[in-house]
């Protein structure tokens, strides 16, 4: 497993595990301690997920030092704005037990995210926080947040898979050194990824599964993934992916795969925002 620098010289694991829609706390904490175990170091999760108490048990249990475990997680768009941010940071710590974060991120480019970048940079200079980005920020809001804060933001977690490729971002996200982090790398399985003939041609190839040439593609062009799976085979799978590397060719086929729109998430439609200003959540 790699490691990609932020603005700031922290090393960012390139290969993290993620915990979106594990719900129920047993399989989280069973899930993250199966991570841990195998050699995951980043564990990605969120206030309005509902799961930060669960991977704090895990880290916790594990055994492994605090400062060998780097964690991400994010303040959500209710909870937004400078105040709302503080109070949501303290639960989160609260949760997952600890008295710092690695990873700091506005979960979505709605709401009073100006304030809440204002709470991040004041956490940032207590040293609470070691780093601190934001999520699904696309150029004009991205571009606003860099020119209006004394602190840019160090990461970018956005949907990035091979069918929604976000190269005109990537280009804008490099100009500014802001390190990329993938969600939902593998796309959730859609438009049959898993079963995708340029991916299996590939696997094939280097004895891999398509998950595990997606996963080297990323990471590859050093992008930080953090795919999810509640399934130990499956979370062996993804993190088996440091012993082959992707040629010209390979590279090529898979970014003929975008379709240049995204394919889970359009944060610039008005129904998405109405969707998401309407989920509340308990952290």
């Amino acid at each position: 497993m790699g490691t990609i620098h932020l603005q700031n010289g922290m090393a960012l694991p390139d290969l993290g595990y993620g915990v979106y829609q594990i719900d129920d706390e047993d399989l989280c904490r069973n899930a993250v301690e199966e991570a841990l175990g195998i050699g995951y170091r980043l564990i990605d999760t969120a206030a309005c997920y509902g799961n930060e108490s669960a991977v704090g048990d895990a880290v916790r249990d594990s055994g492994i030092p605090r400062t060998d475990v780097f964690i991400s997680s994010k303040v959500w768009i209710q909870r937004e704005g400078h105040q709302g941010t503080m109070r949501s940071f303290e639960k989160t710590l609260q949760n997952l037990r600890t008295d710092y974060l690695d990873l700091y991120l506005i979960h979505m480019p709605y709401g009073d995210y100006q304030g809440s970048w204002r709470a991040m940079e004041e956490l940032y200079d207590q040293g609470l926080v070691h780093a601190i980005g934001v999520c699904n920020f696309l150029p004009d809001r991205l571009v606003d947040l860099i020119l209006s804060s004394r602190i840019a933001p160090m990461v970018d977690q956005i949907e990035l898979h091979p069918f929604t490729q976000e190269t005109g971002l990537r280009h804008l996200l490099s100009e500014y050194g802001i390190a990329p982090m993938a969600w939902a790398p593998l796309a959730e399985g859609r438009n049959q990824l898993f079963a995708d003939p340029a991916l299996t041609r590939i696997g094939k190839h280097y004895g891999k599964t398509p998950a595990q040439v997606v996963l080297r593609w990323l990471t590859q062009q050093h992008i930080c993934a953090i795919p999810k799976s509640s399934h130990r085979r499956r979370i062996l799978e993804n993190h088996d992916i440091d012993d082959f590397s992707l040629d010209d060719d390979d590279m090529r086929s898979i970014r003929a795969m975008d379709t240049g729109r995204p394919l889970i998430l359009d944060v610039d439609t008005p129904e998405e925002a109405r969707r998401l200003h309407g989920i509340t959540y308990r952290q």
